[in-house]
């Protein structure tokens, strides 16, 4: 468990009224998918924290960028993502706090949540249904048992599949720990939805950043007069 202090000093630029909003829910998901205890939650926290701009981005800003072109078919990695239609790069964007991104993925985790994110994909940025979806993919992802051994570069990797933004993951995770650490209350566990995977959802805040980035490079272009040169933004510092 969570409480609204300990997460507005983990993540101070998350307002009052989103952290009111949220942290129903993101207690909701830790319990029910085994984030127990103090090394799991400030893992979990961490992440989340670093993939969504502390929680201030649920859903992918959208370009389109080259990188985000790459999500219609036809393509390999529009194939992998089980983008099959004109538009389903857009429509099957990255969603909630850790990037659910692709038809596949939409179709998988609504399927074990029981809500149809394929007709309704805007529903998994909704509150209610992103955490959970993030929860779920932490369980099945085996990363709980990586929190347990502190092994905080593989969880990134099974993340992000690489290890980038890895220094500010890093300043959220031990952030996350001292905050968390002074009487640690855990929840009750739950058994949650039951599967297991190993597959990278998102490219999560480096989505963020890439197209912010973009759009700053547009707006200063338009303002001297000369064509758009697109340059990837620097990630946030804390």
């Amino acid at each position: 468990m969570i409480t609204d202090s300990q997460l507005r000093q983990i993540m101070p630029g998350l307002s009052q009224a989103r952290r009111e909003l949220y942290l129903p829910h993101l207690n909701q998901a830790m319990q029910a998918n085994g984030v127990d205890t103090l090394l799991r939650t400030a893992a979990f926290v961490a992440q989340l924290a670093h993939e969504s701009g502390e929680l201030r981005f649920m859903e992918e800003l959208w370009g389109p960028t080259p990188a985000q072109l790459r999500y219609e078919p036809p393509g390999d990695l529009a194939r992998r993502l089980g983008n099959s239609e004109a538009g389903d790069g857009q429509r099957f964007k990255g969603r909630g706090p850790i990037q659910i991104t692709g038809r596949f993925n939409y179709r998988r985790y609504g399927e074990l949540l029981g809500v149809d994110f394929v007709g309704q994909p805007q529903l998994a940025a909704q509150p209610e249904h992103a955490f959970l979806t993030a929860g779920l993919f932490w369980k099945s992802n085996g990363l709980n048992e990586l929190a347990d051994s502190e092994q905080f570069v593989a969880i990134t990797k099974r993340i992000n599949g690489g290890t980038n933004g890895l220094a500010e993951r890093e300043k959220y995770y031990a952030r996350a720990k001292s905050v968390l650490e002074p009487g640690f209350e855990a929840g009750g566990r739950s058994r949650g939805v039951s599967v297991t995977s190993d597959e990278v959802l998102s490219r999560g805040h480096e989505a963020i950043v890439d197209v912010l980035g973009s759009r700053a490079a547009s707006r200063k272009a338009t303002a001297r007069g000369k064509p758009s040169r697109r340059k990837r933004s620097e990630p946030m510092q804390l």
